[in-house]
């Protein structure tokens, strides 16, 4: 099934102060790392923080957009793909992470060490460090539109906590996404077409 969006991507999401997740799959195409990169840059000059893992690829991508006090780096463990910023699971949020992860995983036991790690690591992305604190939204690309992969847990748990999710895989969330945040559209995606409002006219 694909991952349709909670909602319409708008400027009523856009709200200095708080934070939102940006994460996504490992291959996700060059032009969408692109808009992510864009994407953060813009949200950051809005005033919004970004939440995520500095995982290859979307993670990686979202995070050279936004500067060192615009961001949240959710780490599996220390030096996690030679990170220079973030934070790891603390003796405190272990447990209740780890709790949370093996709600929204079909398989959290059956894991690896390291993969349980970055599964648990998944719902700081969206809730905040202590898990009290939910994200405006989640900005992703999965392959198809589908939440699959790593990403999905992030977005299961960001649908059971009402926080609207935004895959980037979908022509019309990406429209909406980049009239919002006036990104030029990558060649070969201005074809659809979305009704947005104004965007913030950077």
């Amino acid at each position: 099934m694909t991952a349709a969006p909670a909602s319409v991507f708008g400027l009523d999401l856009i709200e200095p102060g708080r934070a939102y997740a940006g994460v996504g799959s490992r291959e996700t195409p060059e032009e969408i790392l692109q808009v992510m990169t864009a994407a953060a840059q813009r949200l950051a000059l809005a005033g919004m923080t970004l939440r995520s893992g500095h995982a290859p690829g979307a993670d990686q991508a979202f995070e050279a957009g936004a500067p060192d006090d615009m961001a949240e780096i959710f780490l599996p463990w220390a030096g996690f793909e030679n990170a220079r910023r973030g934070v790891t699971l603390g003796a405190d949020m272990t447990g209740p992470c780890f709790d949370l992860a093996r709600r929204f995983h079909p398989a959290f036991d059956r894991l690896g060490a390291g993969a349980r790690k970055l599964m648990a690591r998944n719902g700081q992305q969206v809730l905040g460090a202590h898990l009290d604190d939910p994200a405006a939204f989640v900005l992703c690309w999965t392959p198809r539109a589908r939440a699959g992969g790593g990403t999905g847990q992030a977005i299961r748990i960001a649908r059971a906590y009402g926080v609207p999710t935004f895959d980037l895989a979908d022509p019309w969330v990406l429209a909406q996404v980049c009239g919002v945040l006036s990104i030029e559209p990558p060649a070969g995606h201005n074809e659809q077409k979305a009704e947005t409002e104004p965007g913030l006219g950077f």
